[in-house]
């Protein structure tokens, strides 16, 4: 059936331009994470670049799911896979503390993280 009403003509020209950014996302997406997989399953790269490699695709696949580009769970799966092949490399640790600051130890985290319960009368 050929649209004929003014709001489906409006709506078929915004879906057309939806989907030609949406293209765009997807394709940086896909190229994010083949660079970051290739970098962890071999290539000759130095550790702190395989970790900026996949934070960076991390990065983009949770800015694609807010968007709406990809469904969250996508989105959440790819990252899974990411990690883990990061931690089967075991360069998450070394490269995270080079960067940032020292944290928490662990009993002071977990007592941050636990909200104050009211007393009891």
């Amino acid at each position: 059936m050929a649209k004929r009403t003014a709001s489906a003509k409006k709506q078929a020209r915004a879906g057309v331009k939806r989907a030609a950014r949406n293209r765009g996302v997807r394709s940086e997406v896909k190229t994010l994470v083949v660079k970051a997989r290739k970098s962890l399953t071999g290539a000759p790269v130095a550790e702190s670049e395989r970790f900026a490699l996949t934070l960076e695709a991390i990065r983009a696949l949770d800015r694609a799911a807010a968007k709406g580009v990809l469904h969250k769970n996508n989105a959440s799966r790819r990252k899974a896979r990411l990690t883990k092949m990061m931690a089967k490399l075991a360069i998450a640790p070394a490269a995270a503390a080079k960067g940032k600051k020292a944290a928490a130890p662990a009993p002071a985290r977990a007592a941050a993280a636990k909200p104050a319960t009211p007393k009891k009368k």
